[in-house]
């Protein structure tokens, strides 16, 4: 028997058969014409090559092959209603989960940080793996092993789902006593030492030079190489927190994302001031496999996260 030429309701339609041991009564709950369950009943009989239900003593008396056949088949149609049931709600409160993150240190301390523990106390069983970028590789979004990368990034698959989390604009931040802060043009902000701090995307990071060659490049540089200026990187880092401590000397400056620089300095001395120049604002994204894409977990995840992101953008 090829299964590709089974009609399944017949399936439905024999096991009501076999509990109300009538046609008109079968017909009647399922509501089909007598004459089509009629019909019906004659394909099951083709089907099985048994009569399935004969008359005997003025009622309709199941087989002996029927009645083998009754649990197999109530068996089949649970299975059946279970499959095309909607997916179950996902309750926070009561789910057993672990969310798997892919997030820099910037995104880790201004989003993802204060985001879980707003989950602590109200979602007891929701629990979090925090990742690097050096931590991910793009096999590991394809195959859905990671929740949610969350950074800059220059290029994306086509096949990822993606949604904006915020937009962030360029400060420098500095110790009080520095020196930039009574002269802080473009020319003075060029005489200065710099700390670079950059990490967008993924997996280890290459080298990634200026059109020179000469000095590594990120969103600062390639505004001020649009201005035809370079500026004198002292110390390189991919930490922003690092920056912060290396802050701690009067004659440093770190451009950073605002809100990476605001939390800065709400627990230090540190100070900021405006970038001298026209800086591209950064975005911030996550993405996410499209095998996750209809996981409810997942969605209250996404849903969750750009909300909480917006009430950070608001601040």
């Amino acid at each position: 028997m090829n299964i590709r030429n089974v009609d399944l309701n017949l399936l439905v339609y024999l096991n009501v058969l076999i509990d109300e041991k009538s046609v008109s009564k079968a017909a009647n709950k399922l509501a089909l014409t007598q004459p089509a369950m009629s019909n019906a009943l004659k394909r099951l009989r083709d089907l099985f090559d048994d009569p399935l239900l004969v008359r005997a003593a003025g009622s309709m008396t199941p087989t002996a092959k029927a009645l083998a056949l009754k649990p197999e088949v109530e068996a089949l149609l649970k299975m059946a209603e279970a499959i095309t049931q909607p997916s179950e709600q996902f309750n926070p409160t009561t789910a057993e989960v672990t969310f798997r993150i892919m997030a820099n240190d910037y995104i880790e301390s201004t989003l993802i940080a204060p985001f879980i523990t707003a989950q602590l106390s109200k979602n007891p069983g929701i629990n979090f793996d925090v990742l690097s970028p050096s931590d991910v590789n793009l096999q590991d979004m394809e195959k859905g092993t990671i929740d949610l990368a969350i950074n800059r990034f220059n290029g994306l698959p086509r096949s990822f789902h993606q949604a904006s989390v915020w937009r962030d604009n360029y400060c420098c931040l500095t110790h009080p006593k520095n020196t930039f802060l009574q002269q802080s043009g473009l020319d003075d902000y060029l005489k200065k030492e710099h700390i670079w701090v950059n990490r967008a995307g993924w997996g280890p990071e290459a080298a990634v030079t200026n059109k020179s060659g000469k000095q590594k490049l990120g969103w600062v540089d390639e505004a001020l190489w649009q201005l035809e200026q370079t500026r004198k990187i002292r110390v390189f880092t991919r930490h922003y927190m690092v920056a912060s401590l290396l802050c701690q000397s009067e004659q440093l400056i770190a451009t950073l994302p605002r809100r990476q620089a605001k939390l800065l300095t709400s627990h230090t001395d540190l100070v900021i001031s405006p970038v001298p120049f026209q800086i591209v604002p950064i975005e911030v994204k996550m993405i996410w496999s499209p095998l996750l894409h209809h996981a409810p977990a997942h969605q209250w995840l996404r849903r969750e996260l750009l909300a909480f992101a917006k009430t950070i953008a608001d601040r």
